[in-house]
């Protein structure tokens, strides 16, 4: 068995399910790779060791800071310079539910789609009221305070169906949702773009 410290030097701390999208050979070498709030870069260290083409951008100028300028960009998702269908792969991973409003998680979603080729995969990893219905308080509109404390624009089944078919877009694998010990639900959400 390889110590853990070989793994984490080769694959980061990459989401689950996210690898399990490598696994199954839905992104394979040779793809162009963008991450929409990529803070550090915690998902593209394997990318990054395995010679993908790999992009990312994050609101937070610390979460860039040290990344090379001309991959990576401080711009909010909503406002991206990135172009038009440039990427194979679009990883957007725990940060659409801090959308405040309905305008602004649509903004966010519609930035990230956008640098999306056809046919190209779209990963989303967000916060949902999936599994948790009955222990969310709403803050305004789709805001929910969740057992956790935290404040998040939380999204259902029904909407993400909305949004695949607003989007057209078909569903990769079915949606999947974790919940965390009934503190939060964290639901997978990967598109074909079609």
């Amino acid at each position: 068995m390889r110590p853990r410290s070989e793994l984490f030097a080769q694959f980061g701390d990459i989401d689950i399910y996210l690898f399990d999208q490598i696994l199954r050979g839905r992104i394979a070498p040779g793809m162009t790779i963008f991450d929409a709030g990529c803070g550090g870069g915690r998902n593209l260290v394997y990318f990054r060791n395995a010679g993908y083409d790999v992009y990312g951008a994050d609101a937070d100028p610390r979460a860039v800071a040290g990344l090379p300028s001309d991959r990576f960009r401080c711009e909010p998702l909503e406002a991206m310079s990135f172009p038009e269908a440039f990427a194979d792969v679009a990883i957007v991973s725990a940060v659409l539910h801090f959308a405040r409003s309905d305008a602004q998680f649509e903004a966010m979603l519609r930035g990230a789609w956008r640098v999306l080729k056809p046919g190209g995969l779209f990963f989303c990893r967000l916060a949902s009221s999936i599994g948790i219905e009955g222990q969310i308080v709403r803050v305004d509109g789709r805001r929910f305070r969740l057992p956790d404390g935290s404040d998040r624009y939380l999204v259902d089944e029904r909407l993400l169906m909305e949004w695949t078919a607003e989007l057209g877009g078909r569903l990769s694998d079915p949606l999947k949702t974790t919940v965390v010990q009934n503190q939060r639900a964290m639901t997978t959400w990967v598109v074909t773009k079609t």
